[in-house]
């Protein structure tokens, strides 16, 4: 049996990758948001680190979630 292609993917599968994808880059996007505007002392590691793993690791959301879980310090 050969792989399927995208094109051969229904329309509710489509319409389910194309949810997933948008809600993973509104995530990422808010994490990122939350890290520019976070004090540098509020935050486990390197600002700079985060930064680029939440913005180029595609994870389906664990990076960015991993950064709220233990990236943040508590106030």
């Amino acid at each position: 049996m050969a792989a399927k292609r995208k094109v051969d993917l229904g329309p509710r599968t489509k319409k389910i990758l194309i949810a997933v994808g948008a809600g993973e880059t509104v995530l990422k996007i808010i994490a990122l948001i939350d890290l520019i505007r976070r004090p540098k002392d509020s935050v486990r590691g390197s600002k700079i680190g985060w930064a680029t793993a939440i913005a180029t690791i595609n994870s389906a959301g664990a990076v960015p979630i991993g950064y709220f879980l233990f990236g943040r310090k508590s106030s």
